[in-house]
């Protein structure tokens, strides 16, 4: 099994010349502006991204649709495995910190009043 697994259904759309790999459009399912957002950022971190940026085309439609472009050091593709992977990763050292502050137990419960 790989590093990342996708749970939603990606499709390239790439525009210009067939054989440049440094500009495309991915078009995502299922997602929202928290994910594009984020994946954005992560994106836009890697040096070699020239742009990065999301849409959603229309609310009713489920589908986000992210543009990369980057210099001639690295491919669309490869930039947008890689922000995956650095999202990944950060997620889970943001949930392993929030679990371990969690175990300590340092925090107040209250009883919900009806």
């Amino acid at each position: 099994m790989s590093l990342l697994t996708f749970f939603f259904s990606l499709h390239f759309l790439q525009e210009g010349g067939a054989n440049d790999q440094t500009a495309m459009t991915f078009c995502l399912t299922d997602e929202d502006h928290t994910f594009g957002n984020s994946l954005r950022y992560m994106v836009n971190k890697n040096p070699q991204v020239d742009f990065c940026g999301y849409s959603i085309p229309h609310p009713s439609e489920s589908k986000m649709n992210i543009r990369i472009q980057t210099s001639s050091k690295t491919t669309a593709v490869e930039a947008f495995r890689k922000g995956m992977v650095d999202l990944t990763e950060m997620t889970k050292y943001i949930r392993q910190a929030y679990m371990a502050e969690l175990e300590k137990g340092a925090y107040e419960t209250f009883d919900e009043l009806v």
